[in-house]
């Protein structure tokens, strides 16, 4: 394959190396969301030499890790050994890349694994009130649907439909990046991209309230809220800030969100902000889980803490604060080698520069409250909601909400 190579000179006594390949589910074609998860997991049951038991044997007899994970913007094939066994087995990251035997025994294996996951995923009021969020926010984007696919998709799939997309596959844009210094027989391709760039997708949701609303009823004591909107790119100059934020509201017990749900009023179960990094518009949502005595009251604080949020600004001291905790979380992430690398190759898969920890620890000081309200004006003024729960509270709900985001 043709490889973009990345060495981190980062010296352990075992070694890790890394695939991203460009691509994940966000390709997945109408009528077959799931097919590269399924890829995915085809890739490393098996390639040219071994079968799915002599490869797992293989890695096993070296206690040597092998996993991969299929996202929305890529694959993350990962292989982590003692380094004297790495020489070894670092080859076969190539074969299970080129050359992988994607059987039929282990398709219809991988299948129905696929749709045991998913069944079990209709169980989870999370992950259902999620899902409706980000159905309502991105529509028919591909950041809309579910990575692991749908069931009725899966139940459909074929092996031929699952070669088929191994052909697109083997043309993506593929990258390795691993701390054996041995290993370096390739050179990097980076683009020279700036840091960068303005946002590459604006909001296609129309914005009303029918829109921008949804909900799951059950009988269930617990009530969840979701609130939140889709915002920039990992690329945009608005990443950092949005990450400051979530640092203001959810890193520790100091955050606001702490304060407001556990400390003073101590009503949640869970509370806390979902942010992930994507190449395209991200996700930003703060999520509470609570017991349905207490679900209108803590919307109602969270639509309190929301409108601070858009027509204050955060208290130097406490922004002060929240850049402490966003610097610790870089360092904390750097104590481990997994999270490094894997922070490296998404970086440079995304053409942006592998050692960006650096530009942020440069940056953080500068942002300033008004630039913390300058995007929760941008982005939150008109959230959308996604509610589970009993079908009384969630209208109760849904009646507060309409009337503070009109």
């Amino acid at each position: 394959m043709n490889k973009n190579y990345f060495n981190s000179r980062i010296k352990r006594n075992f070694n890790i190396a890394m695939i991203w390949v460009n691509g994940g589910s966000s390709v997945d074609s109408i009528g077959k969301k799931g097919i590269n998860h399924i890829l995915g997991s085809l890739l490393t049951r098996g390639c040219k030499g071994y079968d799915n038991l002599a490869l797992s044997d293989l890695f096993e007899s070296y206690g040597a890790e092998l996993n991969q994970e299929v996202l929305e913007d890529g694959f993350l094939i990962s292989l982590k050994s003692l380094d004297i066994h790495f020489k070894k087995l670092f080859p076969l990251l190539e074969l299970i890349i080129s050359e992988p035997t994607l059987s039929e025994s282990q398709f219809h294996i991988v299948k129905k694994l696929t749709l045991n996951a998913l069944k079990k995923d209709k169980e989870n009021p999370f992950i259902i009130t999620f899902e409706k969020w980000r159905k309502i926010v991105y529509s028919e984007h591909p950041y809309a649907f579910n990575n692991t696919g749908y069931e009725n998709d899966v139940l459909n799939l074929q092996l031929e439909d699952v070669l088929s997309e191994y052909k697109s596959f083997k043309n993506r844009e593929k990258f390795i990046i691993t701390n054996d210094i041995k290993t370096q027989d390739n050179s990097l391709k980076v683009s020279n991209k700036k840091f960068f760039k303005e946002d590459i997708i604006k909001n296609n949701v129309e914005q009303n309230h029918d829109k921008r609303f949804t909900s799951s009823y059950n009988k269930s004591n617990q009530v969840i809220i979701f609130l939140g909107n889709q915002t920039c790119s990992r690329l945009s100059i608005e990443h950092l800030p949005l990450k400051l934020l979530e640092s203001y509201l959810s890193f520790g017990m100091s955050s606001a969100l702490f304060k407001y749900f556990r400390e003073k009023h101590g009503m949640t179960y869970e509370v806390g902000v979902f942010n992930p990094i994507r190449r395209e518009n991200a996700p930003f949502l703060v999520y509470l889980s609570v017991s349905k005595e207490n679900a209108v009251i803590a919307f109602e604080l969270l639509c309190k803490l929301w409108q601070e949020l858009l027509n204050t600004l955060i208290p130097l001291k406490e922004l002060d604060l929240a850049k402490k905790k966003l610097k610790s979380s870089f360092l904390f992430g750097n104590q481990s080698l997994d999270e490094i690398l894997h922070r490296k190759i998404q970086l440079i898969s995304y053409g942006m520069y592998p050692c960006m920890d650096e530009h942020y620890f440069k940056h953080i000081q500068g942002i300033s409250p008004k630039d913390i309200k300058n995007l929760t004006s941008k982005y939150f003024s008109q959230p959308y909601l996604s509610i589970s729960g009993e079908e009384t509270i969630c209208d109760e709900i849904y009646k507060k909400w309409k009337k503070v985001f009109n």
